[in-house]
């Protein structure tokens, strides 16, 4: 029945793997539990910078960041065009360009580097996600085996059952 699983899984994973990760994932899949609690393992790992890339991208991407920033903007132009005598930064606020490019400049890579971290736990989920599956099919085919089995002994146990009574009579 081992023998059997394994040409299963070498015929469901069909992919050029060295033998050597064929052999790794074909024991994993047959020996082995193989959940895993992504989104744990991936915590465990991160680093400060990870979290702190994390946490910016999470405000940054949120309306309470729009409204504030929006917010701010107002302000900052209504202080410098209307309200002020002597402006700070006076029309066409050039001192405000500078601050948005500046939070632009940092802002976008700090936003990619939580997007690529998140990209590589999709993959690791992914990647989870089709050995669970390839171990569900490979249960399923053992369950259909014992049923086979089953059905089969049910049969000759009808058959005998038949048989004796025959001789009974």
């Amino acid at each position: 029945m081992e023998k059997k699983k394994k040409e299963i899984v070498k015929m469901l994973l069909n992919q050029d793997l060295g033998e050597k990760d064929e052999e790794e994932i074909i024991d994993l899949l047959v020996n082995s539990p193989i959940t895993l609690d992504v989104d744990k393992e991936s915590d465990e790992k991160m680093t400060f910078g990870d979290k702190a890339a994390d946490k910016i991208s999470e405000v940054a991407g949120s309306w309470g960041f729009i409204i504030g920033f929006s917010s701010f903007l107002i302000f900052w132009i209504v202080l410098n065009g209307v309200i002020l005598v002597k402006a700070l930064d006076p029309y066409p606020f050039i001192l405000l360009n500078l601050l948005l490019s500046c939070l632009a400049a940092l802002q976008a890579p700090i936003i990619m580097m939580s997007q690529n971290r998140q990209a590589k736990k999709d993959s690791i989920r992914n990647k989870n996600d089709y050995h669970t599956d390839l171990k569900s099919e490979l249960i399923l085919e053992q369950l259909y085996d014992h049923i086979d089995e089953v059905l089969k002994n049910q049969k000759k146990i009808l058959k005998y059952i038949k048989s004796i009574e025959k001789e009974d009579k």
